[in-house]
């Protein structure tokens, strides 16, 4: 999924085992004129299902669900079939804690991005936007506090995955800098290059190691290896 046009409504699926939670976003998010949520969902595998009936662009996902996770739910929202058209939706967890184990698994699945269960009005709709026109949710210095502090604790593989010598040198670079939180202007000054030569280094290698968006690229960093938490490429 390349992800929708400004211009296109953004449809929506909330999955969510409390129906106070489902009610209370879906009557948030049905306030905005861009926004059409079709669909609810109590558990996992009703998430997957509305999500083959009903062709989201979003999905607000639980992690704690009944019958099917909401982890199991997002990875196979994520995966290249399932009866999904393109290669599915974006995912926004929805988590009580931000540093929540689970969340950094759910990331690992495919999801874009977390939010907070108490999130503001505003910030939920930017996040929905954000997500759906195919961008990065997560601000730099999030994401590298939340992949850090998770692939700590994980083993690395022993040899990185292949698709990582698809990459060019630059690129290698590029995706480095990316895990570390750095923004793209950061990046090309960094590396002395314009702000739209990195965005096409960081396009190429989603394309190269076949990720949706900015942040599976971070989560594919850290785990193989590539980047060692708490260290800093110069």
């Amino acid at each position: 999924m390349t992800g929708a046009k400004l211009t296109d409504t953004v449809r929506i699926v909330i999955a969510d085992d409390h129906e106070v939670v489902r009610a209370g976003f879906a009557a948030l998010l049905d306030t905005q004129p861009d926004f059409s949520v079709v669909g609810t969902a109590r558990d996992g595998i009703a998430a997957v299902q509305a999500c083959r009936e009903l062709a989201p662009n979003v999905v607000l996902m639980d992690i704690r669900m009944p019958q099917m996770d909401g982890i199991e739910a997002t990875r196979r929202l994520s995966g290249p079939s399932d009866g999904l058209a393109s290669d599915g939706p974006r995912i926004l967890i929805l988590t009580t804690f931000d540093l929540d184990e689970y969340v950094y698994d759910a990331l690992r699945a495919g999801a874009s991005g977390f939010l907070l269960k108490d999130v503001t009005a505003e910030r939920l709709f930017d996040a929905v936007r954000v997500v759906a026109a195919g961008e990065a949710l997560l601000a730099p210095s999030v994401t590298r506090r939340l992949i850090s502090e998770f692939a700590r604790t994980r083993r690395a593989p022993e040899t990185p995955p292949p698709a990582l010598d698809t990459l060019t040198p630059r690129e290698t670079q590029v995706l480095r800098l990316v895990a570390q939180g750095l923004s793209n202007p950061e990046i090309a000054a960094r590396l002395t290059v314009t702000e739209e030569t990195v965005k096409t280094h960081v396009s190429r290698t989603l394309t190269k190691l076949g990720l949706r968006d900015r942040t599976q690229a971070v989560v594919t960093a850290y785990e193989s290896g590539l980047v060692v938490p708490g260290t800093l490429d110069t």
